[in-house]
């Protein structure tokens, strides 16, 4: 017909756009079945990460109570197996550790790299990426620790215990958000935020208490090598180095440094894992991706394979790849090797009569159970009444109140600094009191939960999401006069995705959003164009094309079509498709050939680079970015709570 594809490239392999929706590769399309199908359980990032969390919770728990029983049934072989001297030795030097210590300094150096990790992406792209909204829960996180600490030495002053008050710091950040995601409410995404801050503030004082209070001495030499390790790859990541094995050299290189300087190494998985960014990857390096790509597919060379394999890495950011990489194996087989090592306590009559009347046992349970609640609790009142309300919590009182109940859950911190801090008898008392404190808490969070869940609809969910306005990623607000909007225009929850209508996974995801239309009445919903070009080479045409069914007042109509028929997306389909809808043909193809609607896609391409969209389809829920699934289920929930959100501010 003439029409110009002006920008098209030649069709290559198609590539899942970022960020990829599901681990399954799309269903192939048939003549039976024009539009893919879609799953209804959708996996992303963050749905496999709550999963790792409850899954190696359970494992953990699991890991410990085995400990129990070979530590109560053979102990000598118990403490025979964990005890074992392993050793390294270089030259003149060497390093010789138990393999509970190899454990406990080495190994979980890699847990607190993924904690550091996850911190750093809330920091990056998550509820804490205002940095107010990270005042209040380091203020609570400090206060819990600070009223955890004085209770424990007030009840274990007088029999001398109280040198071990490091013990009741830090709240096991595995187990806490396991329990979080077993009974905790359903919206409890921001929840995990406002926790997650909580945690990260009690472990950074605890391995600052590991490294100081409780090292036996520190030698200077190898504290400042260290610090300088730790400046080199600051230097690598400005430089954008992206060499996995380099960063593991220079890592491994200061942990002996610490190990060497008397500070406990594992604080140097902390540090590194919140140095890597978490920010989307430019535009630019995408397309730089798709590039090489087809490059390999045009000729496929060992040299472009690795060249293509290299610029598809580096497209996805360093925090989530090494996310992927790390979390099932610490979640796995770290931190339940770690509880296999420590939870092992010899339990007999004569220890359950003595430990029951221990000051230290007793310290630990009530700096846990009440001291956390109370003081993350008190924290957060506290400073919502003395900013005047400017700082208050991005989640309910109910849901503070949660996350206190739950920090009295202190499993691996605590126990590492217990191993330190005392020995023999006193030693499995702090042990016996540590778990006995985490059955507690995670039975009080139940209660507590399970009673919010009771109230009526509007105080139940004023409790639990509060008053905190949500942020705002959309930078281009939705215009009823410009965008391309379905549903009521009062309706309380608007939905607008960045599409493309050449991607297989805004197709699958159509389905999705059809059924939530059809399911929720009080849903709008708002559909920008972005065309990537750069994999999609008939996308931008098919989007001027949707935008000259508007200008004649279809653009809804030619929307679903193109969605629907994504393999005939050239331009004598395009035609077809107009001529079906009863258009004005001459005036579309005239349309076409002179990109009259070009500038009006450009807008959205725009808008979208602005708000931060690099893939498709990407969704914005009331302003808010949809990090999770785009599956119905997935959808609903997201509808849900920002309905909830509205109800709130009623």
């Amino acid at each position: 017909m003439g029409i110009d594809e002006r920008g098209a490239e030649a069709s290559g392999p198609e590539t899942p756009p970022t960020p990829t929706p599901s681990t399954d590769p799309p269903p192939q399309e048939t003549s039976e079945s024009p539009t893919t199908g879609w799953s209804t359980y959708g996996s992303t990032p963050l749905r496999e990460f709550l999963r790792t969390e409850s899954g190696g919770a359970a494992l953990l728990l699991a890991a410990a109570a085995v400990a129990l029983v070979w530590a109560n049934v053979a102990p000598a072989a118990y403490a025979g197996c964990w005890g074992t001297e392993i050793g390294l030795t270089w030259g003149d030097h060497e390093l010789v550790l138990t393999a509970t210590e190899w454990i406990n300094s080495g190994l979980m150096a890699f847990y607190f790299f993924v904690v550091g990790l996850e911190t750093r992406r809330e920091f990056d792209i998550g509820e804490l990426r205002e940095r107010r909204r990270v005042i209040l829960p380091v203020v609570a996180g400090v206060a819990g620790m600070a009223v955890s600490a004085l209770l424990f030495v007030a009840i274990t002053a007088a029999s001398g215990g109280a040198h071990g008050w490091g013990v009741a710091l830090s709240t096991d950040t595995a187990f806490a958000l396991g329990v979080l995601a077993v009974v905790g409410p359903r919206f409890s995404d921001r929840l995990r935020a406002f926790l997650l801050t909580v945690l990260i503030t009690d472990d950074l004082v605890a391995l600052v208490a590991i490294a100081t209070v409780y090292a036996d001495s520190v030698v200077l030499g190898p504290l400042v090598v260290a610090l300088l390790l730790l400046l080199l790859v600051v230097v690598l990541l400005r430089l954008r180095v992206h060499s996995g094995a380099l960063y593991l050299l220079v890592g491994v290189l200061a942990w002996f440094a610490l190990e060497q300087s008397g500070v406990d190494p594992v604080v140097i998985g902390l540090v590194l894992g919140m140095l890597v960014f978490a920010r989307p990857v430019a535009t630019e390096t995408l397309e730089r991706a798709s590039g090489l790509f087809r490059d390999f597919r045009e000729q496929p060379t060992p040299e472009l394979a690795r060249s293509a394999a290299q610029g598809v890495r580096a497209a996805v950011p360093p925090n989530e790849r090494l996310q992927a990489l790390f979390h099932p194996w610490t979640s796995y087989v770290i931190v339940p090797l770690f509880a296999l090592a420590n939870a092992g306590i010899v339990v007999r009559g004569d220890f359950l009569a003595t430990a029951l009347r221990s000051p230290v046992l007793w310290g630990v349970v009530v700096a846990f159970v009440v001291g956390k609640p109370l003081g993350i609790v008190g924290g957060a009142w506290l400073t919502t009444r003395l900013s005047h309300g400017r700082l208050r919590p991005s989640v309910g009182w109910a849901a503070v109140l949660g996350a206190g109940t739950v920090s009295g859950i202190g499993f691996t911190l605590s126990l590492l600094i217990a191993t330190i801090a005392f020995e023999g008898q006193t030693l499995d008392e702090a042990k016996l009191g540590i778990l006995v404190a985490g059955v507690l808490s995670a039975a009080i969070t139940w209660i507590a939960f399970s009673l919010t869940e009771r109230l009526p609809t509007r105080r139940r969910v004023r409790a639990l999401l509060g008053e905190a306005e949500s942020l705002v990623d959309l930078a281009e607000p939705v215009d009823a006069a410009r965008d391309h909007v379905r549903g009521p225009a009062d309706a309380p929850v608007t939905v607008v995705e960045y599409g493309d209508f050449q991607c297989p996974y805004c197709g699958l995801a159509e389905a999705a959003v059809r059924e939530l239309l059809s399911d929720f009445g009080d849903v709008r919903y708002v559909w920008r164009h972005l065309p990537l070009r750069d994999v999609h080479p008939q996308a931008q045409l098919a989007a001027e094309a949707a935008e000259a069914a508007a200008a004649q007042g279809a653009f809804w109509e030619m929307h679903d079509l193109l969605l629907e028929h994504q393999d005939e997306l050239r331009p004598e389909d395009l035609v077809r498709h107009a001529t079906s809808l009863g258009l004005d043909v001459d005036r579309l193809v005239h349309d076409l050939r002179k990109h009259e609607h070009e500038p009006r896609v450009a807008d959205d391409v725009e808008s979208a680079d602005l708000s931060g969209v690099r893939g498709t389809p990407t969704f914005f829920i009331n302003g808010s970015r949809h990090h999770g699934a785009y599956d119905v289920r997935a959808l609903e929930d997201a509808v849900r709570l920002a309905r909830a959100q509205a109800l709130v501010r009623e």
